[in-house]
C-alpha cells in the first residue's frame, strides 16, 4: 500500500466531475486500500478519488473511533436510493480543506447502493454520522465540496484562509 497525496482547495481538479468504473478489479482494490492507508494516516474519516487526483466514483470511509476495530467501507459508483424528509447538521471538516469546520444541513438518514471491493452489489442504509461521511463524499465524486453547501461570505472566507496558508515563504 502506498500514501497518496491529498489534493487542497481550491485545486481545479476537485471541481471535476468523477468517471464511474466498470467493476472493481484488482488495481481499483489497490487503489481503494491506498486510500484507506492515505485518509488514516491524514488522519480522516472519509476520502474520495477525486481528492487523491482519481477520476473515478470511489470512496473510503471508517467512522470508527480511536481505539476502536477499524470498520472500512470501500464504494465503488455509489448511488443514493433514498434519503429522509428530515434533516441533520454536522460539523464537517475536509482533507482537501484543512483546518476549516462549517456547520452542513444533509438528509439525517440514507440508503445508498454501491459496488463493494469484491465487485459485489451493496446496499447500506445510514443514519447519523455514517449518513452524513458517505453523502459528503458523494459529493466529491461531483466536484462538490463541503464548502459549496455554505453562503459565499463563509466559503469566500475559508478559501481566503487557505490561500493565505499556501502562500510560500520569502527567500524559501
Amino acid at each position: 500500500m502506498a500514501r497518496l497525496p491529498i489534493l487542497v482547495a481550491p485545486d481545479p481538479r476537485l471541481k471535476v466531475k468523477a468517471r464511474p468504473v466498470e467493476k472493481v478489479d484488482e488495481p481499483l482494490r489497490r487503489l481503494m486500500d491506498d486510500m484507506l492507508e492515505t485518509m488514516y494516516a491524514a488522519p480522516g474519516i472519509g476520502l474520495a478519488a477525486p481528492q487523491v487526483g482519481v477520476d473515478k466514483r470511489v470512496l473510503v470511509i471508517d467512522i470508527a473511533k480511536d481505539g476502536d476495530p477499524k470498520t472500512p467501507l470501500r464504494m465503488a459508483n455509489p448511488q443514493l436510493l433514498w434519503v429522509s424528509d428530515d434533516d441533520a447538521v454536522y460539523e464537517e471538516g475536509c482533507l482537501s480543506v484543512p483546518e476549516q469546520y462549517a456547520d452542513v444541513t444533509r438528509p439525517a438518514r440514507i440508503r445508498v447502493r454501491f459496488l463493494d471491493h469484491q465487485n459485489e452489489i451493496r446496499e447500506l442504509d445510514a443514519d447519523g454520522l455514517l449518513a452524513t461521511v458517505v453523502q459528503h463524499e458523494m459529493d466529491h465524486l461531483d466536484g462538490i465540496l463541503f464548502i459549496d453547501h455554505l453562503s459565499n461570505l463563509k466559503r469566500n472566507m475559508i478559501l481566503r484562509k487557505l490561500s493565505k496558508s499556501r502562500k510560500p515563504l520569502v527567500g524559501a
